[in-house]
């Protein structure tokens, strides 16, 4: 089993840039697959970054090229890097691994005001 657990977050003006973080313990060895979902109210959650173990990333179109997923093996922790916010990326923000099950973080908040 993998654990979870997300910081960052908060409240940014529009054009500003937040990090997330999100470190695993447990059976990390394992994960295939780890990334970034969002949430807004009660909708269905949508992916926003994902990256494989080796190091293959995507990224859905709203955050292309504003968002970066990355990793820091020694820490067993996985980031995303937004830059140039903007209202709609206001979101409850989840990190996910994916061993034969996923395994889904806290979730974080975050705002961003216009």
């Amino acid at each position: 089993q993998v654990q979870l657990v997300q910081s960052g977050g908060g409240l940014v003006q529009a054009g500003g840039s937040l990090n997330l973080s999100c470190t695993a313990s447990g059976s990390i060895s394992n994960i295939q697959l780890m990334g970034w979902y969002r949430q807004v109210g009660d909708k269905e959650r949508e992916a926003v970054a994902r990256q494989t173990s080796r190091g293959m990333t995507d990224y859905s179109e709203s955050v292309e090229g504003r968002f970066t997923i990355a990793k820091d093996s020694a820490k067993s922790t996985q980031y995303l890097l937004m830059t140039n916010l903007k209202p709609e990326d206001t979101a409850i923000y989840y990190c996910f691994t994916f061993t034969d099950i996923t395994t889904w973080g806290q979730g974080t908040q975050v705002t961003v005001s216009s």
